[in-house]
């Protein structure tokens, strides 16, 4: 019983923070603005209740539980950790739109369906690396795939010349590509550093059923780095840079998401 009202009291904060957001994106007139503090104030709420549900549910005498949706919470509160931090010194709390009901959503699935995939007390210190990197690389991307789609919808209110209030409280187009790409950046170091790793102690890749997931990861990790390559090269922006990392983001997610999802729920391997 406490673990559900923990989770919806984490819920709550996180949709609130979320509806708060967007009054301040979609307001159509003048009136009461949300201060930003609240906002900060209920994603902070949120984070806390959010890291006890999760030091329950995965920390235990048989190991780590990284189930699917135990991992799919971990990752959100990942996303959000970043976020809320970075938003302490940059413009981005706006991106909680999207990514605050999204974390919402794992804890309901994960206080509903919570399901068991042990990682032993005395796995390798190289695999323990390779999961710490991963989870932080998906989460810099996450943030990454959200800024683009904030950054597309700015650039076609732009284009069409009916920038609504929506754009208007938004940073500065050159300002929101910067982000991206300091994201996107930061986020393929740290999936370069999550491959290597991995390497490091796959032994079967087969085996261990990690084929798919090792393919998409280097196939994500070549559309990342031809991205960063094309900005660098050709000072690609815009929708290209867009489409590129919205790209490389769903391969990412295939290949993490996607090949778990089969195997623990659909083939029942853990």
């Amino acid at each position: 019983m406490t673990h559900t009202l923990t989770a919806v009291a984490a819920i709550l904060c996180y949709s609130a923070a979320a509806v708060l957001i967007g009054m301040r994106l979609f307001r159509t007139s003048p009136g009461w603005m949300p201060p930003r503090q609240l906002t900060l104030g209920l994603i902070l709420g949120g984070l806390l209740l959010h890291s006890w549900l999760l030091w329950n549910s995965i920390f235990s005498h048989a190991g780590l539980n990284l189930g699917f949706y135990n991992a799919l919470a971990l990752t959100t509160w990942t996303v959000i950790t970043l976020l809320f931090v970075s938003s302490l010194t940059k413009p981005v709390e706006n991106l909680g739109l999207v990514l605050l009901p999204a974390a919402a959503l794992s804890l309901i699935f994960e206080a509903a369906l919570g399901n068991v995939d042990f990682m032993r007390p005395n796995a390798d210190w190289p695999l323990k690396i390779h999961v710490l990197l991963s989870m932080l690389a998906y989460s810099l991307l996450t943030l990454a795939a959200v800024q683009a789609i904030l950054l597309a919808i700015q650039d076609h209110q732009l284009r069409s010349r009916h920038p609504g209030g929506f754009v208007r409280t938004l940073p500065p187009l050159q300002t929101m590509e910067s982000l991206l790409f300091e994201m996107i950046t930061a986020g393929f170091v740290l999936l370069t550093l999550a491959l290597l790793s991995g390497f490091a102690f796959l032994e079967n890749m087969l085996a261990q059923h990690l084929v798919h997931k090792t393919v998409l990861s280097l196939l994500a990790w070549l559309m990342f780095g031809g991205l960063l390559l094309g900005r660098f090269r050709r000072g690609w922006r815009g929708r290209t840079a867009i489409v590129w990392t919205l790209g490389g983001f769903a391969v990412l997610i295939l290949a993490y998401f996607g090949s778990k999802a089969v195997l623990e729920l659909i083939l029942q391997r853990v």
